[in-house]
């Protein structure tokens, strides 16, 4: 699979980077704090650390418009697509490392199945941040060439990736909510899909070599 640029008209669709913040003590933070296990991912939505910086007042503020926020990571080793998600709201990410990410348009999803021949690759240089807009669709990031993992602040609503809430519609989008605010689309190979996720990607799973 190609990996593209966020520098390219590639990428607008799907987000913009982000630059008018210093975010080198967040980073040095994530850096310091956070596991990078060689074998699997972790996911942590929410950590006190991070959230304590003068970052996260910034991107509250300027970012969200004031709306409560939650700033936590990703990290790990990952090669595999598995799965898409969506949520209402943007997503910041902010590279500790170099970082690939697959993303997708919601627009193309139909029925809750797409085509995983939508899903195209860009590579996050480390130390750089990206705000990937609501109709972005991504999942847990993979590894750079050359890379044995990655680490990646992740920015979103409050209470975004908690407990499922209860709900009364029981068809149509109903069925891809996954998580709060997480609506997901599993590959029939992935282990979400093992675990009663709704199965939507159709064609390879893709692999990041």
């Amino acid at each position: 699979m190609k990996v593209q640029s966020i520098g390219t008209d590639a990428f607008l669709k799907y987000g913009k980077v982000v630059e008018a913040y210093d975010f080198a003590p967040l980073l040095d933070t994530l850096l310091c704090t956070s596991p990078k296990p060689t074998d699997g991912t972790v996911y942590v939505p929410s950590d006190a650390g991070l959230e304590g910086l003068l970052a996260a007042k910034q991107l509250g503020a300027d970012i969200y418009g004031g709306m409560p926020i939650q700033i936590g990571y990703c990290s790990g080793s990952n090669n595999t697509l598995n799965c898409l998600e969506y949520h209402r709201g943007s997503e910041v990410n902010i590279a500790a490392d170099d970082v690939i990410l697959l993303l997708a348009p919601l627009q193309k999803v139909c029925d809750g199945k797409l085509a995983t021949t939508e899903v195209e690759a860009f590579l996050i240089p480390a130390g750089t941040s990206v705000l990937l807009y609501e109709t972005t669709l991504h999942y847990a990031p993979c590894n750079a060439p050359g890379s044995d993992g990655f680490r990646v602040a992740i920015v979103l609503l409050e209470g975004t990736n908690l407990e499922k809430p209860d709900i009364t519609a029981k068809d149509g989008e109903a069925n891809l909510l996954w998580a709060r605010n997480k609506w997901l689309i599993a590959h029939p190979d992935s282990p979400e899909a093992a675990e009663g996720a709704w199965i939507g990607l159709t064609g390879d799973n893709i692999i990041v070599k």
